[in-house]
């Protein structure tokens, strides 16, 4: 069982490329769609998703593309997999048992914890696998 679906992990690289970018430039769909390896159309209907979301902006023209509509700090993981999934939920279906309610209140809390962490976070990331990737001879 997968928790995100293509449309959550695909939205979520192609804002990772946006936020790479780190240009006032806007980046075109091809170019966002080469980088990150999603088809085209499909990418089309996530960034849709994103703009209507407040997360990047369109520029029209020739030379036009996306952009982050904010920061990349000010830009939350879950607010990028919400506007694309919907709600982040375990369950969302009602649960009878008090116990397992609360279980199930809790998990949700936590997977919204998770995500809660700006774009600018793959900085990060992208340190630890510079480490990782440190050979020497």
């Amino acid at each position: 069982m997968s928790l995100l679906s293509t449309k959550g992990m695909y939205g979520l690289s192609a804002m990772y490329q946006l936020f790479l970018s780190k240009s006032d430039k806007p980046l075109q769909i091809k170019e966002i769609s080469s980088r990150a390896e999603i088809p085209q159309n499909y990418l089309e209907q996530l960034l849709i998703l994103l703009r209507q979301a407040g997360l990047v902006n369109s520029v029209r023209g020739a030379y036009g593309g996306y952009l982050l509509a904010k920061s990349a700090e000010d830009i939350l993981i879950k607010d990028i997999l919400i506007a694309l999934e919907g709600n982040l939920l375990i369950l969302d279906s009602e649960i009878k048992d008090p116990v397992l309610r609360l279980f199930y209140e809790e998990c949700n809390t936590k997977l919204q914890e998770i995500f809660n962490v700006p774009l600018s976070e793959f900085n990060t990331y992208s340190e630890r696998l510079s480490q990782q990737l440190n050979y020497s001879i």
